[in-house]
C-alpha cells in the first residue's frame, strides 16, 4: 500500500527504500491520486506513456486494431494491478513487465486458434532466393514472420533478446522465467530459428 503526506514523502511498508528514489515525483503524485480514485490522473498516467507502451506492443503484432486493443489492455491491466506496484523500478519498467505478459498472452491464444500454420509470403519466400534485395521494411516483415512461425515461449525470448535488446536479467524480470531457463530457451530458439532458415534455403518450406 502506498502512504503519501503533505511533505511528498512516500514510503513502502517494510522496506528502507522510498519510492521517490526510483519513481519520477510526477509520477508518484499521480499513482497515489489514481490509487485515491482519482480517473484524471491515471489518464495522465495513460497519456505518458501510451506511446512508449504502443511501440512495445508492435512487437506482437502488426494489425493497428489489434494494437489499440493490447494496448488497452495493458492499461487496464494495469489500473487494476496498481496497488500492487512497489517502486522497486520506475514506473515505466513496471509497464513493460505487463505489456510482456499481455503480448505473450496473445500469442498463446492465438496460437491454440489456429487451425493450421499460415502459408509462407513473397516477401518471406524472397529470403531464400535474394535476401540482399528486401527493403527495410521487407525485412522487417519477414524478421515478424520467421519468428511467428515459433512457440510462443522462443518467439517471446528472441523478441526480447534481439528486438527489444533485453539481456537475460531484463528478460528474465519481464517474464518471470528464471536467469537459466531463459539462457536454455534462448538456445534452443536459435536452433529452431536457423532449421526454419536452412529449410527456407533448401526449398523444403
Amino acid at each position: 500500500m502506498l502512504y503519501y503526506s503533505q511533505d511528498e514523502s512516500c514510503r513502502i511498508i517494510g522496506s528502507a527504500s522510498t519510492l521517490a528514489e526510483v519513481v519520477s515525483e510526477k509520477d508518484l503524485l499521480e499513482i497515489t491520486a489514481t490509487l485515491n480514485g482519482d480517473g484524471e490522473a491515471y489518464r495522465h498516467l495513460v497519456q505518458r506513456y501510451q506511446g512508449q507502451v504502443a511501440a512495445q506492443m508492435r512487437r506482437f503484432t502488426r494489425d493497428p486494431v489489434i494494437l489499440e486493443e493490447l494496448v488497452e489492455d495493458v492499461f487496464v491491466e494495469a489500473y487494476f494491478s496498481l496497488k500492487g506496484f512497489r517502486g522497486r523500478a520506475p514506473f515505466l519498467h513496471w509497464l513493460r513487465r505487463i505489456a510482456t505478459r499481455v503480448g505473450y498472452h496473445y500469442w498463446k491464444s492465438r496460437a491454440r486458434n489456429r487451425d493450421r500454420e499460415e502459408p509462407l509470403t513473397e516477401t518471406i519466400l524472397k529470403v531464400a532466393v535474394a535476401p540482399d534485395n528486401l527493403s527495410s521494411q521487407e525485412a522487417a516483415g519477414t524478421v515478424f514472420e520467421l519468428l511467428a512461425r515459433l512457440p510462443a515461449p522462443d518467439r517471446l525470448v528472441l523478441t526480447l533478446f534481439y528486438l527489444e535488446q533485453c539481456d537475460t536479467e531484463e528478460i528474465a524480470s519481464r517474464t518471470g522465467w528464471n536467469r537459466t531457463l531463459v539462457k536454455v530457451r534462448l538456445h534452443r530458439a536459435r536452433k529452431k530459428l536457423k532449421g526454419i532458415l536452412n529449410d527456407l534455403n533448401t526449398g523444403r518450406q
